[in-house]
Order: C-alpha cells, then structure tokens, then sequence
C-alpha cells in the first residue's frame, strides 16, 4: 500500500514541477495581467454588474441536477380548474373548504397548510370553518406580509392562534425566476393613520408557512428552532441554516435581502410530492396511505387563479413553464425536513477571498496557456479542456450544494489568455517601438517649441538700452585690463633678455659676481622710477 501510494507520488511530482516551471517561466507580463483582470473583474461583480449572468449560470446547473424524485412526507391536495368548475365557484365556499380539512383529518396527518386566503367569509358554512380553524391543532394558514406602511397585506382567518398562522409571500429576483425562500420576517410598521387593521403578518418575527409546517412536523421528533450566537444563523437539530447575504454565490449588490432568507434548493422540477384533487379527496378516492403522517399542503393548480410562478426549469420548456405557488412552498418544506432529517446539502458559498481566489486561479491559467501554447489550434483545444473542466468543478461542488463562481471564472481565463496574446503579438509587431518613436519625437517637438520661445525671450532682453550701456562699459573694462597686461608682459621679457646676457663668471669670483648683481638691481630701479613719473 505504501510502495503504490509512494509511486503515485513519485507519478505526480513531475507534472508538479512542469508546472511550477511553467509559473515560473512566464513573464512578467503573465503575472501582471492576470492581476490586473481578476482585480477588474472582482471590482465589476462587486458592482453587480455580473449578477444576472451568474443568476443563469445557476439555472443551468439546477436544471442539470439530477431529479431526486418525490418527497415521500408531503402530499399535494391541488384545486384544479375541473374543481373550479365542478363547485362553480371561486373562492370555494367555507364549507366546501370544512369539508375537505374533516376529510383529511380523519386519515391522521401530521399537519395541514391551507394556502388559501380566508381572510372574509365566503358563505355558505361560514361557522363550520371558523370553528375548525380555531380549534384543530392540525392546521396552519396562511396570511400575506405588508409591504409598506400603507400596505396592510392580507390578514389570517379570524381567531387562529398565532401558531399556526404563517406568511405565503415569495420572493422574485430580477427578471421573474424565483430562486429564494424565506424563514420568517420583519415587516414594515404600518401607519396608523392610513386607517389599516393590524393583523399578525404586520408584526415583527412572523413565520413562513414553509417553516411553520417543518417546526410542526419536526415536533414529533422532538426537533425544535435554536437560536445561536450569530444573527445570521439559525439551528435545527444539528443542521445551521445561513442567511443569504448581500455577497453570496452570484448575488452581489443589485438584491434585497431583507428578513431570513435561503436560496431554494429544489427538490424536483415537476414530482417534489404525490399530488391529488380536491375532488378526490372529497370522493374518497385517494388511499389514506398517502394522507396518514404526512404534511399535506392544500392549493390551487388552475391557470385562471393565476398563483404560478417561473423558476430556474422555466427556459427551454414549451409548457408548464410556471410552477404553482402550493407546490413551491412544497418544494421550501421538502428542502427543510430533508437537510435535517436526511443530511441533505444547503446551499453554501466561498467567502469574497474565496471567490478572489478562485477567480485569480483560473486568470492565471488563461495567462500561462496563452504564453506555453503559442499555435491557435494548441491554444484552443488547451482552452477547450480548461473550460469544460472548470465547468466540472463547478458542476461537482453544485451538485454537494456549493455555489462557486462559474462566469466569472470563465471571464477571467478568456480574458487574461486574450490580453496576453494581443500583448505578445504587440511587441514582436513592432507597435511598441513605433509608439516609443512617436512619443519621443513629440517630446523633441515640444523641447524645440521651449528653446526657440526662450531664445526670443532672450533677444527682447538684449535690445533694451540698459542692457546696450553694461555691454559698452563691460567692454571698455576688457580693453583697460587686455592694455595693462601686454605692458606687464614686455617688462618681463625685456628683465629675461638681460639675464641672459649677463657674463658667466667663475664659482671662485664670488665677490665680482655679486658686485655686478648689485649694479644691475640699481639700474632697474631707475628704469622704474622713470617709468613711474
């Protein structure tokens, strides 16, 4: 075992050091592009001007997922258009809607969730349903959030206990999709003086229906909520849900993320539960199998209610592009009971040095293929396997719930690998010394345009009198000094010349020699004298 592991080792270092070599041999150029795109680029996402490409990067993947097929803990009781018709009626009637909860009630469900407003009564059998609402501990139903001050939403049906009603509002990116689910939320006080009625969804800390139904459920398996010491985090069971944050996977500035929110992990495009009708249930065709312990959610399916939505499996499909609204929250209650139940992922993300990271990575490798691989075909079949393999990465960790930065890892390797290769091409052209001569010429231009402005300034200078009369006088001074020195000049030529003539007399007539040295020092002192008068 370990002789094999040793010559994995030994199998994988030197493709290790090619690469180091390769990091190392590139130029400078590589390094410094790479740096300079991925700062580009993260500054630009930051900005959020990549969101809405990363938001489809995401479709894609998701609707690349594997199908995990129904959630067998939940069933669907769905109000279709034949319901619609048969009861001739919409909203259904109370007790059309009492008849259907004793239907389910009497084969055990674990819990209920009506989302349906009942907000007003809708006769007849308005008694029979206020009196089961209120007193089933089964049921939960559902209220719409405010959304301003002067919004008071949809209130609750009257006189349900606060816990066991829960909010319905889903949330919409950009463009339609919904790819968000929240937990609870604080909506915006109300304004008194618009006259609105307070209701429980216009308080703070209101619950989903999603969560309401998952805390019911979990109840019997003695699962509560926990708080823990971060805000951003909420506990069930051993399982942490994170909130979404402004910086998280490819959202970035251009989002609301207001109350607690989760990307929705779905759970299946079309069978995230066993669905039936409320005409089958009311008919007692449905096997109890199907009701007993489970969640049932009841909702409408009908095109004419108009409660569907697009989600990330909307493109490229020519019919059911929208997913109803009771099947949603299905999908939010399945990825709930499943991450704590079943150690299904949540989604997850790198923090901003992550995603830095892997963005300068990818740069870097688009650097160096452009400066290693220098023929086009080379090029671009090395570029073909680094993007579909990022795209693997990216696939695997999407799949175990990790949302990496795909596009913008794309983005980088394309863009770096570009720049390099039009920088190369640029030198080995020549436009770089071209440039260079231009530059220098214009500066010479621009030294010959200072020196002849200078030589006028000089010139106007020079013709003025004052300047005219210090050349004169500077002149005459010159002459003086030039007549002074030739005189001095002469009188030392002449002294040499006597010198000379002088007779050379013998070391022994010591005293003859100095007598004549002291006869000519005398005669020079005449010659002095005379030229002084």
């Amino acid at each position: 075992m370990i002789s094999k592991f040793s010559r994995t080792i030994h199998s994988v270092l030197p493709q290790m050091y090619k690469l180091c070599t390769a990091v190392l041999g590139s130029s400078r150029l590589v390094i410094f592009t790479s740096l300079i795109v991925t700062a580009l680029l993260m500054g630009v996402r930051q900005l959020g001007w990549m969101q809405a490409q990363e938001l489809w990067a995401f479709d894609q993947l998701m609707r690349l997922r594997p199908d995990e097929g129904p959630d067998e803990r939940l069933l669907i009781v769905a109000v279709t258009e034949k319901d619609i018709f048969v009861h001739r009626k919409w909203p259904l009637s109370d007790r059309t809607i009492a008849q259907l909860l004793e239907k389910l009630e009497q084969h055990q469900p674990r819990v209920i969730g009506l989302d349906m407003y009942r907000d007003f009564p809708v006769p007849p059998g308005n008694s029979e349903l206020a009196k089961r609402l209120q007193q089933s501990d089964r049921v939960i139903t559902v209220c719409k959030v405010s959304n301003s001050p002067t919004d008071s939403g949809v209130a609750p049906p009257p006189g349900v206990p606060e816990a066991r009603i829960g909010f319905s509002d889903l949330l919409i990116d950009p463009g339609g999709i919904l790819r968000r689910t929240l937990l609870f939320i604080d909506p915006p006080p109300v304004d008194n003086t618009a006259r609105l009625d307070s209701h429980m969804c216009t308080k703070p800390g209101v619950y989903s229906l999603s969560l309401r139904l998952a805390l019911h459920y979990l109840e019997k398996e003695k699962i509560t909520l926990e708080n823990t010491p971060s805000q951003d985090k909420i506990k069930l069971g051993s399982i942490v849900f994170g909130r979404l944050q402004l910086n998280s996977g490819g959202y970035q500035n251009n989002v609301n993320v207001e109350g607690y929110q989760l990307l929705l992990n779905y759970r299946s495009q079309k069978h995230v539960a066993t669905q039936v009708t409320l005409t089958e249930v009311l008919t007692d065709k449905v096997n109890p199998n199907l009701i007993k312990n489970r969640i049932v959610l009841i909702g409408t399916t009908a095109e004419s209610v108009k409660d569907k939505f697009y989600t990330p499996y909307s493109e490229g499909q020519q019919t059911d592009q929208e997913m109803p609204g009771v099947v949603i929250h299905a999908q939010a209650v399945s990825q709930i009971l499943s991450a704590v139940l079943d150690g299904r992922p949540l989604f997850w993300y790198w923090l901003t040095w992550g995603d830095l990271l892997w963005i300068g990575v990818w740069s870097l490798v688009g650097g160096i293929f452009a400066w290693q691989f220098r023929h086009p075909l080379r090029f671009g079949l090395a570029s073909g396997v680094a993007l579909a393999s990022l795209f693997a990465v990216c696939f695997g960790f999407f799949v175990l719930g990790g949302w990496i930065p795909l596009v913008p890892s794309g983005f980088a390797f394309l863009v770096t690998a570009g720049s390099v290769v039009l920088a190369d091409r640029f030198n080995k052209t020549g436009y770089t010394q071209a440039i260079y001569a231009r530059v220098k010429d214009a500066l010479k231009i621009n030294i010959k345009i200072d020196q002849s402005k200078k030589e006028r300034q000089v010139a106007k200078i020079t013709q003025t009198d004052y300047f005219q009369n210090l050349q004169k006088k500077g002149k005459e001074l010159r002459n003086k000094r030039n007549k002074v020195s030739q005189e001095n000049s002469s009188e030392e030529a002449i002294n040499v010349d006597e010198t000379k003539k002088l007779p050379q007399t013998p070391a022994s007539s010591k005293t003859e020699y100095l007598q004549q040295m002291q006869n000519k020092v005398k005669k020079l002192k005449k010659r002095g004298d005379t030229i002084d008068d």
